[in-house]
């Protein structure tokens, strides 16, 4: 082994998968080694303000922090809102992969980001991830890393789809010789559909509920489109925005899925104006490879079936869909043949 790899090898290389709602972190030949959410909790105390908490136990403080303590999502729509937050996350995601107090060199890492986001958004990836201690960052697209995590024939004279709806965007990618035929970007994803039943929920029940209470009922009963004959029910606990003091009422599955019909919908138009564009041998392709699903927001019940029904192409769920985009970015991270999909920050 040379002293390069040797080197390289010592270093703990990673790649991140920087979601606006989880953040995955694949670590070199290890795999994926870290999959939280992307929240943090800070205190003030006597005017110092210190990290409390990241990741799950910051989630587990959402809507139930003192006054001194803040909850903060540092990225929305699938980039940095708060820098100086969002570092802070980041530096604690690297120590919990590498392990805490190894004196390692610096890794190099691969970060994914939307195939929207501007020049502006990624030099903030860029500025965050390096003073959080990267040697060296480089970028992929989501889409891109999610085709590889899927595994697509990116590299072949192919073309491929992939859809990722992750918590604040989804990606649409068309995917040839190793490089984006056409990528799509709309900022729509979990976080919207939470909004959404959210805003249900107060207009038909005057019933104030938080993020999690909304994002727990998304995943008990939320589906794109009702089954026949289901009759699903749950109930929900928040504030009666009226009188004021804690309420529970009951709500039907099919309410769900009249406030989740909106960003479903927005999904399926982003879908359906990338096959529009897509150049006529591709598209060829796409019929026979179908559409691949990826992110969190592909394990909403039903969204598969809409988009089949809608575009009349096979849809299919891609192994390990939360990891998909960390795992792909780990692979162009570790294997020459995928390094060419990466951009220097």
């Amino acid at each position: 082994m040379s002293i390069f790899n040797m080197f390289r090898g010592a270093s703990a290389d990673l790649a991140i998968d920087l979601g606006t709602a989880n953040t995955v972190v694949y670590l070199r030949d290890k795999g994926v080694v870290v999959a939280e959410p992307s929240v943090v909790a800070m205190e003030t105390i006597n005017g110092h303000t210190s990290v409390r908490a990241v990741g799950d136990d910051a989630k587990l403080m959402m809507g139930k922090t003192p006054d001194n303590v803040r909850t903060i999502r540092p990225l929305r729509n699938g980039v940095i809102a708060d820098i100086e937050i969002a570092e802070q996350m980041i530096k604690h995601f690297i120590a919990k992969a590498r392990g805490a107090g190894r004196l390692r060199p610096a890794p190099e890492m691969v970060i994914c980001v939307p195939s929207g986001s501007t020049q502006v958004e990624r030099r903030a990836i860029r500025d965050a991830v390096s003073n959080a201690g990267a040697r060296k960052v480089w970028l992929i697209d989501e889409p891109m890393a999610a085709a590889i995590g899927a595994n697509l024939p990116v590299t072949q004279p192919v073309g491929s789809m992939v859809v990722d709806i992750g918590g604040g965007t989804t990606e649409v990618g068309v995917i040839s010789i190793q490089g984006l035929h056409l990528a799509m970007s709309v900022r729509v994803g979990g976080d919207r559909m939470d909004e959404a039943i959210s805003a249900v929920v107060r207009r038909h029940h005057n019933l104030l509920i938080g993020e999690a209470t909304a994002e727990r009922v998304k995943k008990e009963m939320g589906t794109a489109r009702v089954p026949t004959g289901a009759t699903l029910k749950a109930m929900i606990k928040g504030r009666d925005v009226a009188r004021g003091v804690p309420r529970e009422i009951e709500i039907e599955q099919g309410e769900l899925t009249e406030a989740l019909a909106e960003p479903v919908a927005q999904i399926v138009h982003a879908v359906r104006a990338a096959l529009e564009q897509t150049a006529p041998e591709i598209a060829a392709d796409i019929i026979d490879a179908g559409i691949i699903l990826t992110g969190g927001g592909s394990l909403l019940p039903e969204i598969g079936t809409v988009l089949a029904e809608e575009t009349g192409l096979p849809v299919s769920l891609a192994d390990n869909p939360l990891s998909c985009v960390a795992l792909g970015a780990g692979r162009a991270l570790e294997e020459q043949e995928y390094r060419g999909v990466l951009r220097a920050a």
